[in-house]
């Protein structure tokens, strides 16, 4: 492997991270010999019942429960390769990628035949066309939902175009484009891609053909996916009937219904397990084995040479059903089938929830930030039969403005913010000891978490990514359109033929993290700043008009262009039962608490806590406690924003695309996704340039990171918190779950079963990663 296969394997999915009340959960049968029958999962968020997409809603256990039913996307991630390729259960042929005379790139591919629905149906390359279709389609955003913008397949703005005038009910003409060139089906199992160059480069473009087959006969029943060969459209199964059957109305239905709906209670799917229940006023759901899965590609997780154990792992053949089938890297190609029956996946609170896996309530909890409830597990767990795993976090915690509120529009306002607080202590407090002394937090500056691969290659976690040539299994030079390319000169700072270029390469790394290093600011608690950016930005007044008199005014005031009075009495959603609202109204450093780390900001020496630092430069603040599912429909703006901001967390996607996040183009409906509606043009410019990188061009692709950081860092759409080290506690029984090799548990759990002779974890018990002081 070499140095860039090494640390891109370390990109890892976005979340969302927060905390919420302990339901009732009973306890589960057990077999002759005391093991569980049912895996029992606990996690600190409730699921909210968005099983279908994120285009609902994307809350971090609803994403775990996805990965759970959903399977064979035609793309995958690779950790051994460190990129993304395709997903050899799924895809049986993967052509070269063509590249026409525009600039379009075209993949052909060839599915297997052996996929099936958890009912029996054969999954096809039609079900891939119609996810596709289904996800992009107007009638989505019409019941609701965040339709998915697929501008880099040819044809998708001329075939939305149409789409939308079908759904208005208008006249067609000859003019408008009813097929989606970009995709074509020519069997039941290929299926072509067609990317647009205008769209390209794209620096994860494999990532961009990330599909999961759904039923059509279940979600859209009486419709049919159609190619004329000018690529795919929807219409009606039965050709006689005229009125169109794709409509909002069955969508609603289907996907909608509480009680029957796809999103909340999906039927049949194609993952490792299958839905049985799910209870929407506890949140709790239960799971079984889909006997129709052929199995999860887990390339980290082969069965050794004399593996004995009673995991189901199936071996992927070639083409001629003879020879094994290997990966880029020589390797044979394993799949894994779940071996626990079943799961049932609950909320668990962070006070009782150690206490709960000692009395085998609960055999596994996944994610677990709270500092308090870290230590009880790490200090009092071995006792108890509890082991963990740690793994750092690839997102983190942050406050979220609501952007286009004249409160806090004014950049030097959420700037005020930010030299409010001293996000060191909150973090080193809420993810630690009671007295910060030891935390599994570390104050981020920008739109990153601590396992970020760019993160950690610029903190000096990770060897620069330079290349002798002469060690890498790349040729010199690679043939393109007829002509030799050298890549010494395609990739800045890559691939180097000499030790003076290699030098030279790595010096230009090192300049870059020096940058980074040296532009991010610092937020810590300095009030005298906070003051001076709130009089330049014109909040002088008192509620009465009057200049604002420090010491007997509440808060600072300003007059807008309308003549109205906004004060600064704001308010902040927090989700309900979560422990960082206590310490942002009572955290203090003390001499008994935490002193400032190597190379944090010291903040004022009389500063205090949040809310009271907030009050002396003259904005007042409110805490509103909010139940989860509120707290992120308001996020997702389903529901209009009732508070200045709101304090949250997530984790990124391995594709970490932030141009459509902070996005100002309101031509491409964009503003959707947009959560804080920010407006600032250059940060989108800066996100859109770091997305249009060549692939393998990482020095370009690390440098555009950090100049989006410095904006971002600047403009503070939300303010960066803290990320963290996350931990997983199970039951000892529990074997061969290793979380630090997957996304989620959901993927971890597949080659995991009770037992009780104690295997070795992935990581010894003992060995953690904590920031002391």
């Amino acid at each position: 492997m070499n140095k860039l296969q090494r640390f891109l394997c370390l990109l890892l999915s976005v979340l969302l991270l927060t905390q919420a009340p302990l339901l009732a959960m009973a306890e589960a049968t057990e077999d002759a010999a005391g093991l569980p029958e049912e895996l029992i999962v606990g996690h600190p968020t409730v699921t909210k019942g968005d099983f279908f997409t994120e285009l609902f809603g994307n809350d971090t256990a609803d994403i775990d429960v996805r990965a759970l039913i959903h399977g064979y996307n035609l793309v995958n991630w690779d950790q051994n390769q460190g990129t993304y390729v395709f997903d050899p259960s799924v895809v049986q042929t993967i052509g070269p990628v063509e590249v026409d005379e525009l600039g379009n790139h075209t993949y052909k591919m060839i599915i297997y035949d052996d996929l099936y629905y958890s009912d029996g149906t054969p999954i096809t390359a039609w079900d891939y066309a119609f996810s596709i279709l289904l996800m992009m389609s107007p009638e989505i955003e019409a019941i609701g939902g965040k339709i998915y913008r697929a501008e880099h397949l040819m044809g998708y703005d001329d075939y939305i175009a149409t789409r939308k005038k079908i759904l208005a009910g208008e006249e067609l003409t000859d003019d408008d484009v009813r097929s989606l060139s970009g995709v074509e089906v020519h069997s039941d199992h290929e299926i072509w891609f067609h990317l647009d160059a205008d769209f390209l480069p794209y620096f994860f473009e494999t990532g961009l053909l990330l599909t999961v087959p759904y039923p059509i006969s279940v979600i859209a029943p009486g419709c049919k996916v159609y190619d004329d060969g000018f690529g795919i459209y929807l219409g009606n199964a039965d050709p006689y009937t005229e009125e169109p059957v794709f409509t909002p109305e069955l969508l609603k239905k289907t996907i909608l219904d509480p009680e029957t709906g796809y999103n909340s209670h999906p039927s049949v799917v194609s993952g490792p397990y299958k839905m049985v229940s799910w209870d929407a006023a506890t949140g709790e759901g239960h799971y079984e084995i889909n006997p129709y899965f052929k199995g999860a590609w887990m390339h980290n997780n082969l069965p050794g040479p004399d593996y004995s154990g009673p995991v189901n792992y199936v071996q992927v053949m070639d083409i001629d059903n003879e020879t094994p089938k290997l990966d880029a890297n020589g390797q044979e190609i394993w799949l894994v089938k779940p071996t626990i029956e079943k799961i049932k996946f609950v909320v668990a609170d962070n006070d009782t929830m150690m206490q709960q896996l000692a009395d085998g309530e609960l055999h596994l909890v996944n994610k677990v930030t709270y500092g308090p409830t870290i230590l009880d597990g790490l200090q009092n767990g071995r006792d108890k039969g509890i082991a963990y795993q740690n793994y750092r976090r690839i997102g983190l915690a942050f406050l979220t403005f609501t952007y286009d509120w004249p409160t806090v529009h004014d950049m030097e306002v959420r700037q005020a913010i930010a030299w409010c607080m001293d996000r060191d202590l909150l973090g080193a407090l809420y993810c630690g000891s009671e007295d910060g002394g030891q935390t599994f937090a570390l104050r981020v500056d920008g739109y990153y978490g601590m396992e970020q691969w760019e993160y950690k290659l610029l903190s000096g976690e990770l060897s620069y990514p330079v290349n002798f040539l002469d060690q890498v299994t790349l040729p010199q030079v690679q043939v393109k359109d007829g002509e030799e390319e050298d890549l010494t000169k395609k990739y800045k700072n890559r691939y180097v033929e000499t030790q003076e270029d290699y030098e030279k390469a790595v010096a230009a790394w090192e300049a870059l993290a020096k940058e980074w290093g040296d532009k991010l600011v610092k937020y810590t608690v300095d009030l005298s700043k906070a003051k001076k950016l709130l009089e330049k930005a014109g909040w002088t007044l008192n509620r009465n008009g009057e200049p604002f008199q420090e010491g007997t005014d509440d808060v600072r005031c300003k007059k807008m262009e309308d003549g109205s009075i906004v004060a600064l009495d704001l308010t902040l959603m927090y989700p309900a039962g979560n422990h960082m609202a206590e310490l942002m109204q009572t955290a203090v450093r003390s001499e008994t608490n935490i002193s400032a780390r190597e190379g944090s900001p010291e903040p004022d020496a009389d500063a205090g806590s949040f809310v009271d630092n907030l009050a002396r430069v003259g904005i007042k603040l409110t805490l509103v406690p909010t139940p989860m599912e509120e707290l992120l429909k308001s996020y997702y703006r389903q529901t209009e924003r009732t508070t200045d901001m709101i304090y949250l967390a997530t984790n990124f996607h391995v594709i970490v695309d932030p141009s459509i996040t902070y996005s100002t183009d309101t031509t491409k409906n964009h503003e959707i996704w947009n959560n804080t509606y920010s407006d600032d043009e250059e940060l989108w410019i800066d996100a859109k340039a770091m997305r249009k990188t060549e692939p393998g061009d990482i020095f370009e692709y690390v440098s555009k990171w950090v100049t989006f950081q410095e904006r971002y860092n600047e403009v503070l759409p939300t303010i960066p918190i803290y990320s963290n080290v996350y931990f997983d506690f199970y039951n000892e029984n529990l074997q061969n779950y290793y979380i630090t090799g997957q996304v989620t548990w959901s993927q971890a759990i597949l080659p995991s079963y009770f037992a009780l002779e104690n295997e070795p974890a992935a990581e010894e018990d003992g060995e953690f990663e904590s920031f002391d002081d």
